[in-house]
């Protein structure tokens, strides 16, 4: 082998070692945005112990972020303050705008997923809302606390941190909108805050939990089988506003009073969350025949909370020109009849949506 042969040689074998040597590159994480809007999860107490009485929505963004480190390790964060609110004045309007601001940023190439901090009383309805409108399979999550960040075992962090992870994760594409707390992964349409004070709160009584997460990763053991997200028909790109609907609940002697005054205010759509297999009493029929004639909507729901309402059961609903809500909840039977009112007044059309979504 001559010199030439030798030193190129040796300069392979040198090349070799040094990259070799070289560490090797961090994997790349994804990108999420967090999207805070108030609530518990951002609230504080005027003492360690304090669960009730204390004042929600007062911590920003930043300080979300800056009190859980842990989600650098999962994924690049970067955070805005879209509302700061308790959610129990979350409103049809602050639905638009969030869905918007999602909807743009996961339109974007570095935006892997989407988390929202959300107060827990209304949780169920934005998600929901969510489900119905975001035209995406990137990973959409919602996230509360029941205990305000200065107490005791705060739950905050922790379902924020897996909130993060779960966005971030792939595994989560395609799902629809989740709810993440208590270490439970649930969907949009199912959920319901089941409790007023205690941390497993949000649950899905009838048809069970998408998943759990696992130190930081997902495990799902089943999907929704109801079109959500990109397969909707709903765009809200020109609507300004929501049709107004009302939910009217009924009770022993509640007669049709609330149901009067609903066609008062000039609402599009009813939903009666009537007793039973949304039973109708004999007052608060004859209002709601009334409000058909003129034009509004009806759907029969139940206060139930578990069960689907039986289309001509304890209504003859095909005479009456009315909507029967499924197995949904009287405040997510108005969120899609809102949504359905931006596409028709056609009570068939209605009730092949309650039935598809």
């Amino acid at each position: 082998m001559n010199a030439r042969l030798i030193r190129f040689a040796a300069w392979i074998l040198a090349m070799a070692s040094s990259v070799a040597a070289q560490p090797a590159p961090e994997p790349r994480l994804p990108n999420v945005t967090l999207l805070a809007t108030g609530g518990t999860i951002a609230g504080t107490g005027t003492t360690s112990t304090t669960t009730v009485g204390y004042k929600a929505a007062t911590l920003g963004v930043d300080a979300l972020v800056a009190a859980v480190p842990e989600l650098a390790k999962v994924a690049r964060v970067t955070g805005e303050q879209v509302f700061q609110i308790a959610s129990e004045n979350m409103t049809p309007a602050h639905w638009l705008q969030l869905a918007r601001r999602v909807s743009e940023l996961l339109a974007r190439d570095d935006v892997n997923g989407v988390v929202i901090t959300h107060g827990t009383d209304t949780l169920e309805e934005t998600a929901y809302f969510l489900d119905l409108v975001v035209k995406s399979p990137k990973p959409v999550v919602l996230v509360g606390a029941m205990r305000p960040s200065t107490s005791i075992s705060a739950d905050g962090p922790m379902n924020l941190y897996n909130a993060v992870a779960l966005a971030a994760s792939s595994d989560a594409a395609g799902r629809g909108v989740m709810v993440c707390l208590n270490d439970q992964i649930n969907a949009a349409r199912d959920v319901t805050k089941t409790d007023t004070a205690t941390l497993d709160t949000f649950r899905a009584p009838e048809l069970g939990l998408l998943g759990v997460m696992e130190a930081g990763h997902p495990i799902f053991y089943r999907a929704s089988t109801r079109a959500h997200t990109s397969a909707t028909e709903f765009d809200i790109g020109a609507v300004k506003e929501l049709p107004k609907v009302g939910i009217v609940l009924a009770y022993a002697g509640s007669g049709r009073l609330a149901i009067d005054a609903m066609i008062a205010a000039g609402v599009k759509g009813i939903v009666h969350a009537g007793t039973g297999n949304g039973s109708l009493a004999i007052d608060a029929k004859a209002a709601l025949v009334e409000a058909r004639s003129k034009g509004i909507v009806v759907v029969r729901a139940s206060r139930v909370p578990g069960g689907a309402v039986a289309r001509n059961g304890e209504a003859d609903d095909d005479a009456l020109d009315f909507v029967v809500a499924d197995n949904l909840s009287p405040q997510k039977a108005r969120v899609l009849l809102s949504l359905a009112l931006t596409r028709t007044v056609d009570t068939r059309e209605i009730q092949r949506m309650f039935w598809r979504y």
